[in-house]
């Protein structure tokens, strides 16, 4: 089976805003990005899969953001399923947008040094911890396969 998944981390200033989600039927409760599970026509599109998961989960569109990038493709095999999560980034647009409303859980503020401190997904840390150290400072699209050590990141190239 095939669990194809999306995320979103918003940033603004030196803060990325992270989810703590509840009842997920996939993670445990721990902090992540906002997203979720592709619908059947998104399936070509992740794009339009955060976008949509983003609005649901807390109301905040599109045009709220600025240098939406996709930046990791992560394969992780667990529980007998192959879950392909596509990692987005963003930069808030305004900072007086209310977030404190969501469906899923609850939305903090977090400062980047101290993001890694949370609990979350294997993946989902893994992403975060290649991001922080080296991903927000280019442009190039990353894709990784988990081991049980990490991730192994490769730059995306077109050819």
């Amino acid at each position: 089976m095939l669990r194809n998944m999306t995320a979103i981390y918003i940033t603004f200033e030196n803060k990325m805003l992270l989810l703590y989600r509840i009842g997920s039927k996939v993670v445990q409760p721990s902090w992540c990005g906002i997203g979720g599970h592709f619908e059947k026509e998104e399936l070509n599109n992740p794009k339009a899969c955060v976008l949509r998961e983003l609005f649901e989960e807390t109301g905040i569109k599109e045009n709220d953001l600025e240098n939406i990038e996709f930046k990791y493709a992560a394969l992780r095999l667990k529980n007998g399923e192959i879950r392909q999560n596509y990692y987005y980034f963003a930069k808030l647009r305004n900072a007086e947008i209310d977030i404190h409303q969501c469906n899923e859980g609850k939305l903090q503020w977090v400062d980047m040094d101290h993001i890694l401190e949370k609990k979350m997904p294997f993946t989902a840390k893994e992403c975060l911890k290649h991001y922080l150290s080296a991903g927000r400072y280019d442009d190039k699209p990353y894709a990784g396969i988990t081991t049980e050590e990490g991730i192994n990141f490769v730059e995306l190239k077109e050819f």
